[in-house]
């Protein structure tokens, strides 16, 4: 049996604790994760973006392919 694999685009609104996220947000390919992050932040203003591929299932790695505006400082750590 092969990998799952989810591409996500999740937005970040600034309030008062701090960067809190949004509703994370399923997408067909990388491509489509990334213009929907781009879209949180640019068009929905979002403080911030990230788009992200999750592979594997009960284990699994996650890798940020981009992130707009304002992200925790931890999910741009490699």
């Amino acid at each position: 049996m092969g990998e799952i694999t989810h591409f996500v685009a999740m937005p970040f609104d600034l309030t008062e604790d701090g960067l809190v996220a949004g509703e994370p947000f399923k997408c067909a390919s990388p491509a489509a994760a990334i213009e929907r992050a781009k879209g949180f932040w640019q068009v929905l203003g979002h403080a911030g973006a990230v788009a992200f591929v999750r592979v594997g299932y009960p284990e699994s790695t996650t890798t940020v392919l981009r992130a707009f505006g304002n992200v925790p400082d931890d999910l741009l750590r490699s």
